[in-house]
């Protein structure tokens, strides 16, 4: 499991493609922030809703059983029927084309009674069984067959149906902070990059200083593992900013947010605008404590058959995963992360 890792391992070098994976998993999160402001813009719906209605594409993001030799979904449990899996694909490719890779791959768990979330991320070279494809890294699914492919990919692996999926940009980062008047983001570990100084503690940062804070990885004690855990702390300080009196109640900058976050965001079709508004209104008492980060669990690193550098799936571990999803039980799950 992740933390297991960080304490026995040395986190290897990396290569310029894997340097980027970091920051496009911010691009994928920050949606999820999106989800969650919408829902509390009560007093802004008809002239958000029209905002939505212009920006969010809508594409064929999900399996069709029997399409393909597509399986059907795996059914809810009784426990989790009231329980959303909700798949975000970051890619630098336009929605569902097949034979683009998926940048970053990112489960959000929303539990029943919609109390917490958990965002899994699903490292993009973890080595699992593709279906039709044998075994393969986890994101040459999207290049096979497009979001599809990859949606029963991760079925198959965690053994939860996906609700919904969404596939989002990153050109609306710096907009966003922006928007919501700079963030309060807090600072683990000290550095200094791009001509700003990160000292330790709580730091307010406009965009373009977030930007440099969540990209920065040389000098930090662990590489990309680090860069991780700050892009996670940016992200809780943006929801907890969009959710907050001063942003909900200006009209202006509550409308520029949602321009930012929308303008890059396509989802499937059954995820239509009404659903996403009432599932991100669902969502209005949730704060950043009930925000939880889980990274898919492996066992190392290593090399496929034909010479790719792979991440080995912890198979004991993996079923725990599913296990708790299947059974919306994340809450309690052993290996969640919660930054301050």
């Amino acid at each position: 499991m992740l933390d297991q890792f960080e304490d026995t391992q040395t986190p290897p070098s990396t290569t310029p493609r894997k340097r980027s994976r970091f920051r496009r998993t911010l691009a994928v999160l920050l949606a999820l922030v999106l989800l969650v402001v919408v829902g509390g813009a009560a007093g802004y719906l008809l002239f958000l809703n029209h905002t939505l209605t212009a920006n969010v594409q809508h594409k064929s993001l999900l399996p069709t059983p029997g399409v393909s030799g597509a399986a059907p979904a795996p059914p809810k449990k009784p426990r989790a029927k009231a329980a959303q899996n909700i798949l975000f694909i970051g890619s630098d490719a336009r929605a569902g084309l097949a034979g683009a890779r998926s940048d970053v791959i990112v489960l959000m768990h929303i539990s029943g009674d919609r109390k917490t979330v958990t965002l899994v991320h699903f490292p993009r070279d973890l080595y699992v069984s593709v279906p039709g494809h044998g075994k393969d890294k986890i994101n040459a699914a999207f290049a096979y067959g497009g979001s599809p492919l990859l949606v029963q990919t991760l079925q198959n692996l965690v053994g939860v149906p996906i609700d919904h999926v969404a596939l989002v940009g990153f050109e609306g980062f710096k907009a966003m902070t922006d928007a919501v008047g700079g963030v309060d983001v807090y600072v683990e570990e000290p550095s200094s990059s791009g001509g700003y100084t990160f000292s330790k503690g709580y730091q307010h940062m406009g965009g373009a200083e977030a930007l440099t804070f969540v990209r920065e990885r040389e000098d930090l004690s662990h590489g990309d593992i680090s860069r991780g855990r700050r892009q996670q702390a940016f992200i809780k300080a943006l929801m907890l900013k969009s959710l907050s009196a001063s942003v909900l109640t200006n009209p202006l900058r509550l409308a520029q947010f949602v321009e930012a976050g929308t303008a890059n965001l396509t989802v499937d079709d059954a995820f239509t605008v009404s659903k996403l508004r009432s599932e991100a209104f669902s969502l209005r008492n949730v704060r950043g404590s009930d925000v939880a980060f889980v990274t898919a669990p492996f066992t190392g690193f290593g090399t496929s058959p034909v010479g790719g550098s792979i991440d080995i799936v912890d198979v004991p571990g993996m079923k725990a995963l599913g296990e708790a999803l299947q059974n919306d039980t994340m809450s309690t799950y052993g290996d969640v992360t919660h930054t301050p």
